[in-house]
């Protein structure tokens, strides 16, 4: 369901990008091309910050929102979801927030007040929570990174990490063309 927020913006959603009849994109959102937004995720830009100004929140091309993310913002704070990003069944992205191109989030992950890298891994059922991580890290499951986390104690992507993080979203890829060619036919 596309929908208006309570100030009029309205999303604006890629011609090629496919959104499941489930999903909720309300507000200040951007879908770039390619994008695949699978069943009931939310995607609600609708707060505005004490000036009355929201930033929108960008969904990059060839990136895949799977079932049940969320995304939203405090106080119209900006979300920027990099091209060919994977942001896994059930995850939470709440802005203000970066991810980086190429990276993966994990089933149920939590990121709050952060930016994520470029290809950097966030495994499932982790919390990425005021602090920046860089180029290609990687953070193992049920992990909880905060200010106070020695980023030198994570490690780095390996090539099994980036070849599993590309197959999800090539595999994403793919469900866009599937799904947009049978959406009007049951």
């Amino acid at each position: 369901m596309i929908r208006k927020n309570p100030y009029g913006d309205l999303p604006v959603v890629h011609p090629s990008a496919f959104v499941d009849p489930t999903a909720i994109l309300c507000g200040r959102v951007i879908v770039e091309e390619n994008v695949f937004i699978g069943p009931y995720a939310v995607i609600r830009a609708d707060e505005v910050d004490a000036d009355g100004k929201m930033e929108p929140m960008i969904i990059g091309a060839h990136s895949n929102i799977q079932d049940g993310v969320v995304i939203h913002s405090k106080s119209g704070a900006a979300v920027t979801i990099g091209q060919r990003t994977s942001i896994a069944h059930r995850a939470i992205v709440h802005g203000p927030c970066v991810v980086g191109e190429s990276a993966f989030i994990g089933f149920n992950s939590v990121l709050f007040n952060c930016t994520i890298g470029k290809g950097a891994v966030v495994r499932h059922n982790a919390v990425v929570d005021g602090c920046d991580l860089p180029d290609d890290f990687y953070v193992p499951s049920t992990e909880r990174i905060g200010p106070g986390t020695d980023l030198d104690t994570l490690s780095r992507v390996t090539v099994q990490d980036s070849a599993f993080s590309e197959d999800v979203a090539r595999t994403n890829n793919s469900l866009v063309e599937g799904y947009r060619r049978i959406q009007n036919s049951f």
